[in-house]
C-alpha cells in the first residue's frame, strides 16, 4: 500500500507544481500586458501632445518650443494623474476603454499665421499623429508571415486582454502591434469628440458659423461636465468606430 501511496503523492506534487508554475506564468504575462499597455498609452499621448506644439510652431507660434515641450523626453510631458493613476485604475478595473492624458502643450493661438484655421490644424494634428502611428504599425504587420485567420485571432486576443499569443517573433510582434494600433485608434477617435476640452471641439469651433457663437460659449462653460456624462453613459458608442478602424489598419 505504501508503494502505491508514495507514487500518488509524487504525482500530486507534480500537478501542484504545474499549477503553481502556470499561475506564476499567467501573473507574469498579465503584468507584462499591464506594463506594455500603460507604456504604449504614455508614449502615444506624448506623440499626440508634441504634434500639437510642432504644428503650432510651423504655423508661427514658438510658445511650446520656448517651454521645451517639443522634446520627446517623457519627463517633460508626464502628468502623474493622467499618465499613470487613471490608466492603471482603468486597466485594473478591466474597463472597456483605457485613456489618459499628459500635460497640455502650451501654445498661443494669437501667434498663428492663420487665425481662422490655425487652431483647428493645431488641434487635429494630435489625433492625426495617433492615426499615423497606427498606420505605421498596421503597415509593418502586413509583411508578417502569419495566416489571416491566425492574424485575426492574435489581434483580437490582444484587444481582449489575453496573454497567450503563440511562439516566435511574428506572433509576438503582431500581438504588440495590435495593442499599439488599438490604443492609438482609440486616442484618435476619442480626441475627435467635439466636446471641450477635447481636440474635436477646436475643429468644431473653426467651422461653426458666428451665429452659433452661443453654442461655443455653452460648450466651453459646461464641456467638462458634458464630457463626463458622455464617458459614463455613451462611451460605448465609440467602440464600433474604433473597432472598424482597428480592423482597417490591420487589414482584417
Amino acid at each position: 500500500m505504501a508503494d502505491i501511496f508514495v507514487p500518488f503523492l509524487q504525482v500530486r506534487h507534480i500537478f501542484i507544481s504545474i499549477e503553481i508554475y502556470a499561475s506564476i506564468k499567467d501573473n507574469t504575462m498579465q503584468g507584462l500586458n499591464l506594463f506594455f499597455t500603460i507604456a504604449i498609452l504614455i508614449l502615444s499621448i506624448i506623440a499626440h501632445e508634441v504634434s500639437h506644439g510642432f504644428v503650432a510652431y510651423l504655423l508661427g507660434d514658438n510658445t511650446a518650443k520656448r517651454a521645451g515641450r517639443l522634446s520627446i523626453n517623457p519627463l517633460k510631458h508626464l502628468d502623474m494623474t493622467g499618465s499613470f493613476f487613471v490608466p492603471l485604475m482603468l486597466v485594473i478595473m478591466k474597463s472597456s476603454f483605457v485613456f489618459g492624458w499628459a500635460k497640455p502643450v502650451p501654445y498661443n493661438p494669437y501667434n498663428l499665421k492663420n487665425q481662422k484655421w490655425g487652431p483647428a490644424l493645431v488641434a487635429i494634428s494630435g489625433p492625426l499623429s495617433n492615426f499615423l502611428i497606427a498606420g505605421v504599425f498596421g503597415l509593418a504587420v502586413l509583411f508578417l508571415p502569419i495566416d489571416s485567420s491566425v492574424k485575426a485571432e492574435i489581434s483580437l486576443s490582444a484587444v481582449g486582454g489575453a496573454t497567450v499569443f503563440g511562439t516566435g517573433y511574428a506572433p509576438a510582434f503582431l500581438f504588440f502591434s495590435s495593442m499599439v494600433i488599438w490604443i492609438n485608434v482609440f486616442l484618435g477617435v476619442f480626441n475627435l469628440i467635439p466636446i471641450p476640452p477635447l481636440d474635436g471641439s477646436k475643429v468644431l469651433f473653426s467651422i461653426l458659423p458666428y451665429k452659433f457663437n452661443n453654442v461655443q460659449i455653452f460648450l466651453e462653460k459646461y464641456g467638462f461636465f458634458i464630457l463626463l456624462f458622455f464617458l459614463f453613459y455613451f462611451s460605448k458608442l465609440l467602440l464600433p468606430v474604433v473597432f472598424f478602424l482597428f480592423r482597417l489598419f490591420l487589414g482584417l
